[in-house]
């Protein structure tokens, strides 16, 4: 299993972190990859669970549309609140349910999905877990509909062996035009390397930190740990390259959007991030702005699922209407000049 930083928290002393008032994210327990034996690449083979208000199923989305995998990996997406404490399952699960009305807008979201991947219209995320005799219910899952087998339910994980094997799944687009994800040059690996470990210590999993701690002090580092790091960001950024190490939109720039984009319409409050926004950062704010115009990033999220699942989960239900100041959301991430 992967000790990576950039891929899975340190589980060491979980259970007395969390009794203290630590948020310690889990370990995904599905490892395998696409190319294995078990489950070669193939066009049309491949499936994904996901919800879109979830940044790590964001990066999933945001990598499938990139690669041009659209048409060539088909996809289900969960209701953004989960199920409530009167559910006839348990409360706190990921549900396939298409016509469940959102309080945010009082209607069905268009982009929820049945269950269609493994044949047998199940409700429950935890369902496909259970049939592979596991306790697991988070979503991503990426899921092998011939095989009929969860492949793999680490995020990280499933962006780069898409980046790695898209031209056999069947990408749409032509290997001279589509990106290259984790490019095959040591030199930029390491850069990459070295920025996911940053990102996803201090911004990813650190919003979650400072969001979901019950303790002062834990909460206290994870904030300024978050904004010591969009300050670097933004310095590195201040050299007029377009995207983290460079010219070319990488693994690090896909792996930072998901949080950023969540910021200043539901991080800064929800996560009590509320030290500055995004647009209070010029270069950051252009790179936010650069990458949500790339082909295929503005399909692969969705700031209403993002808002229905983080504040209609809460005590009360109730979803903020904000902000609208100086524009609404994502709107606004189609005006670099803001900042």
């Amino acid at each position: 299993m992967s000790k990576d930083p950039s891929t899975q928290e340190d589980q060491s002393d979980a259970k007395e972190r969390r009794a203290r008032g630590e948020f310690v994210r889990g370990v995904s327990g599905f490892r395998h990859a696409i190319g294995d034996a078990d489950f070669p690449a193939a066009p049309g083979r491949f499936h994904l669970f996901v919800a879109l208000n979830c940044p790590w199923c964001h990066r999933v989305t945001l990598a499938r549309n990139v690669l041009g995998l659209q048409d060539s990996i088909t996809m289900d997406v969960a209701f953004p609140n989960r199920t409530d404490k009167d559910d006839q399952a348990d409360p706190n699960l990921w549900e396939f349910a298409p016509d469940r009305l959102a309080t945010l807008t009082g209607k069905p979201l268009p982009e929820c999905t049945a269950e269609t991947g493994t044949g047998n219209a199940l409700r429950l995320a935890k369902q496909i877990y259970q049939a592979e005799g596991s306790t697991e219910q988070s979503v991503p899952i990426l899921y092998d509909k011939i095989a009929r087998r969860i492949v793999n339910n680490e995020s990280a994980e499933i962006i780069r062996m898409l980046d790695r094997t898209a031209e056999a799944l069947g990408s749409s687009i032509p290997r001279a035009d589509r990106v290259r994800l984790y490019p095959d040059a040591p030199t930029q690996r390491a850069e990459i390397d070295g920025l996911n470990d940053l990102i996803y210590t201090t911004i990813n999993n650190g919003a979650y930190k400072a969001g979901f701690s019950s303790d002062q002090a834990i909460y206290t580092a994870a904030f300024d740990a978050y904004f010591d790091t969009l300050a670097r960001l933004d310095n590195l950024l201040s050299d007029g390259r377009p995207f983290l190490t460079g010219q070319d939109f990488t693994e690090a720039d896909l792996r930072l959007f998901p949080t950023l984009y969540r910021h200043d319409p539901v991080y800064y409050v929800r996560m009590k991030l509320n030290g500055a926004r995004i647009i209070d950062y010029p270069h950051v704010w252009r790179w936010l702005c650069r990458v949500y115009a790339l082909p295929g990033i503005a399909d692969a999220g969705s700031l209403v699922h993002c808002r229905q699942g983080y504040f209609g989960r809460s005590w009360n239900g109730v979803v903020p209407k904000g902000p609208f100041k100086p524009m609404a959301y994502p709107d606004a991430y189609e005006h670099p000049s803001l900042a």
